[in-house]
């Protein structure tokens, strides 16, 4: 697989990345150990060297999956992982205090049976810490070799400048997909000005742009789509329209709507890495076959033309979420 750049300090890593959290929380229950391991070391077999992490996933379960997967071969893999939430759960609220993200550092070196952490993200902006404090904590790590890189999620244009002044931010993962477009506002142009790399999480619309859901779909108990407004029974069934378009356009182009939603996003531009989650072989290999599938500039006019047709329905996150969203 070919390998993209995200900042200016050069942190190379695989045109595609793998997003683990969906193996250990957030979409149902996690997949068995063994499969895990095999999905994650069969994604490196076909290329793949950027694997994205959180001690909130679990919590830290997927650290420890990964960390074990990833062993053999630390040295050939970029690994991120990220910090900010009280005591790892997402529920009890932020906490980027200095003395926390030290904390996580070391807990998750650990877990990932490493010695450095190669992309450190600030999982969402805490607006109780100065963000130059952030920052130059994460510049002291750097520093003293356990953190190779910094990053930032979900962080507005203010909160970015502020980081990157104090030390540089090599790459933002924030939503980008087919259906939520909102970073092309401000957030694309001002990381292209600044020499910022950008991660798009959830590339497939958490898995509604595959086609596989629709409005008779059952959600597991535990699986975070059940409370997002944008995935209720009836703005699914509003949003079908999105899918039909894209299963049309993927036809044409003799590809899947998983691949013409992945290609799209590389064809924006070169600094930007998507990191699709899947816990199915089969839904990787479709994935990555996404990397060779190249869109000229007649596909592109003609998908945002279609898409221009469509009016995406439903908030991306519940309210009481919706909040943690930096400005």
């Amino acid at each position: 697989m070919d390998k993209r750049t995200l900042g200016r300090d050069g942190l190379l890593v695989s045109t595609l990345g793998l997003g683990c959290m969906g193996l250990s929380y957030g979409y149902g229950p996690a997949v068995d150990r063994y499969d895990g391991i095999r999905l994650i070391r069969t994604a490196f077999d076909s290329g793949v060297t950027f694997f994205d992490t959180a001690e909130a996933y679990g919590p830290f379960a997927n650290e420890q999956l990964l960390g074990e997967a990833l062993a053999p071969v630390r040295d050939e893999v970029v690994i991120a992982t990220k910090f900010g939430f009280k005591e790892g759960h997402t529920t009890l609220g932020l906490d980027s205090r200095p003395e926390n993200i030290r904390a996580v550092a070391e807990a998750s070196l650990k877990r990932l049976k490493t010695d450095r952490i190669d992309l450190f993200y600030q999982h969402r902006v805490d607006t109780n810490v100065p963000m130059e404090d952030v920052a130059g904590t994460v510049g002291e790590l750097i520093r003293e070799g356990k953190v190779k890189h910094f990053g930032l999620s979900e962080a507005g244009p203010q909160s970015i400048r502020r980081a990157h002044a104090v030390q540089p931010v090599a790459a933002l993962q924030s939503e980008y997909s087919l259906w939520w477009r909102e970073p092309e506002r401000e957030i694309l142009p001002l990381l292209e000005e600044l020499g910022i790399g950008f991660v798009p999480f959830s590339p497939l619309g958490k898995g509604f742009l595959t086609g596989a859901i629709d409005d008779h779909t059952q959600f597991s108990t535990n699986d975070f789509r059940n409370i997002v407004p944008r995935f209720s029974k009836e703005n699914r069934k509003a949003n079908a329209g999105l899918v039909e378009v894209l299963g049309r356009i993927a036809e044409g182009k003799g590809a899947t709507r998983a691949q013409i939603a992945i290609a799209w996003l590389l064809a924006q531009k070169p600094w930007i890495v998507p990191i699709p989650g899947t816990t199915k072989l089969h839904r990787l290999e479709e994935n990555l076959g996404a990397a060779t599938l190249a869109l000229d500039a007649t596909d592109l006019v003609a998908i945002d033309a279609a898409l221009r047709q469509i009016e995406v329905v439903g908030e991306r996150y519940p309210a009481h979420l919706q909040q943690r969203v930096d400005r």
